[in-house]
């Protein structure tokens, strides 16, 4: 199955931080899974870590290599994707997860995410 992943939840994945579901952990583990990170993912971390709100910073310089050790695949950002993410209706103020709802929309793919809001734009989500 291919998977998107929500920012929060690679960063628990990267932890190992409790707060990631015993579902989300089997997902991941599941080699026969095809893990999808978005670069808005990057571009989300990027500006936390800028803006102090996630930390250490050594986790943006990290990034690249945590995605190519756990053989997760890099899922750029095309012209559909954000011109889905601009026509979505506002149920979800925060710009990055609703490119992440259009991703997922566009490629018909599920995305990890503890977030409920994603619901709303008939993304199946697991959690």
């Amino acid at each position: 199955m291919k998977i998107l992943l929500d920012t929060h939840a690679l960063i628990w994945w990267l932890r190992g931080d409790s707060r990631l579901s015993d579902l989300a952990a089997v997902i991941l583990r599941d080699p026969e899974n095809e893990i999808l990170i978005s670069a808005v993912v990057g571009w989300e971390l990027a500006i936390k870590v800028g803006l102090w709100k996630i930390k250490p910073a050594s986790l943006i310089e990290q990034l690249a290599d945590a995605v190519s050790n756990e053989t997760f695949i890099e899922l750029p950002i095309t012209l559909a994707h954000a011109i889905r993410a601009g026509l979505l209706a506002p149920h979800h103020r925060d710009p990055f997860d609703r490119l992440l709802s259009a991703q997922a929309l566009v490629l018909d793919v599920p995305i990890l995410s503890a977030d409920r809001l994603f619901d709303l734009y008939g993304v199946q989500r697991f959690w």
